[in-house]
């Protein structure tokens, strides 16, 4: 599974983009239940972007999310950070 998250907005308006592949067993059961315990039926509705603020788009597999700065917390914040530490740590050697 890939999961991904594009951040865009800001006052820069810049985009940043974090992936990981969760492809062996063991990434399948770090990843999984960080996956699972966010609310992907449970979206905020509409548009509540603020100027200035950050917006995340979040991918993994199938699932997708877009969600305004202010929305990324429990389990959106947790993904996402965690992600973003993976995405940013040095490769591991061998």
């Amino acid at each position: 599974m890939k999961i991904s998250v594009q951040r865009s907005g800001g006052i820069a308006g810049m985009k940043r983009v974090w992936s990981v592949q969760a492809v062996t067993p063991d990434d399948r059961s770090q990843w999984q239940p960080l996956v699972e315990a966010c609310p992907w039926d449970e979206l905020p509705a509409g548009n509540t972007a603020r100027p200035d603020r950050y917006i995340y788009r979040i991918r993994a597999g199938e699932r997708r999310a877009t969600l305004p700065e202010q929305d990324l917390i429990g389990p959106w914040r947790i993904l996402v950070d965690t992600m973003r530490a993976a995405a940013e740590s040095p490769a591991r050697p061998d």
